[in-house]
């Protein structure tokens, strides 16, 4: 299956036509509208080329000005990965040309182990590294969380998982995370409720102000709708965090069903089966499941392996 990545590297045609052009990065988009940062750090309003419309936030553009603070968008430049999730009917991409991923959860309210596996899962296949960031341990349900995590922290994984209370020790969690996070291309994501906007209003000073310019720029009132939001942490623009709207489901369609052991680490590194094409399911001389039985894979890990499976081999026509 082909994916939204390589479609918009198609809009990079002869690059002699495009190189008198403003080379920009997407900081936001709102349908055919987007927000385009040139290296001098201003901004422009600007709309694509044609009627389609493929530049998602962390494109690279190359851009027209039409005016002093609008453009046209004539083409995207080729991405290093991108970042999306896919359903029966549709596909929402979250980002591009991202150098890694912090997944956000909390010990309250409890996260669904299910959707920070497909968010894991989708990273992994992307190429794009991850660690993972528990947020208000300073709750009593602190010890229940850690051990619901525990498998993502041993060796067949190795993610990091930080731990924070960013209401509780705003000055330690931010000690916590900076360093991971300094020079980087970060992307936030986790469901509501997990402190992502705590986390945003933490590590961007200016945070409020950089979303006030954009709204202004779209002329607000009649841009409503949530998107993905570009801030940068500091004045040198090296460090960025990409925040993105809560999500309620998070389906992998653009994986192959029979990959998708690969993307997850603990289950390919037992994945020596008597059968090359084991779906670690039922096949005799299964070194995964022979993995689950002597507790080396969590159970839960390979429940929910087998729930992707099953969603990825059903197919609706």
């Amino acid at each position: 299956m082909r994916g939204p990545g390589e479609r918009a590297a198609r809009s990079v045609g002869c690059m002699s036509k495009f190189q008198a052009l403003d080379l920009g990065l997407v900081v936001r988009g709102h349908g055919r509208h987007y927000i385009v940062e040139d290296a001098d750090g201003r901004r422009f309003v600007c709309h694509p080329r044609g009627k389609k419309s493929d530049a998602v936030v962390g494109d690279q553009v190359r851009f027209a000005e039409a005016s002093a603070d609008e453009g046209v968008v004539e083409a995207v430049e080729p991405r290093r990965n991108l970042l999306f999730r896919q359903d029966e009917w549709k596909t929402k991409s979250f980002a591009a040309n991202l150098d890694q991923l912090l997944v956000l959860v909390a010990v309250e309210p409890v996260f669904s182990e299910s959707q920070l596996c497909r968010a894991l899962i989708a990273a992994e296949s992307a190429g794009i590294r991850a660690a993972i960031a528990l947020n208000k341990t300073d709750l009593p349900g602190a010890d229940a969380a850690r051990q619901r995590l525990a498998p993502y922290r041993e060796a067949a994984m190795g993610l990091t998982v930080f731990e924070v209370a960013l209401k509780a020790d705003p000055a330690g969690s931010r000690a916590t995370l900076s360093p991971w996070l300094d020079g980087q291309r970060s992307f936030v994501l986790g469901p509501s409720g997990t402190g992502k906007s705590t986390l945003i209003n933490l590590l961007v000073q200016d945070a409020q102000a950089q979303v006030g310019e954009i709204s202004q720029a779209l002329n607000s009132g009649r841009h409503t709708t949530t998107t993905t939001q570009w801030y940068w942490t500091d004045e040198s623009r090296r460090t960025a965090l990409i925040d993105s709207p809560g999500f309620q489901e998070f389906g992998l369609r653009q994986i192959d069903a029979a990959e998708l052991w690969r993307w997850m680490p603990d289950l390919r590194a037992h994945a020596d089966c008597r059968f090359h094409n084991c779906s670690h399911i039922h096949e005799p001389g299964c070194g995964v499941r022979d993995a689950v039985d002597a507790g080396r894979i969590s159970a839960s890990r390979y429940r929910i392996y087998g729930e992707i499976l099953a969603e990825l081999q059903h197919k609706t026509w």
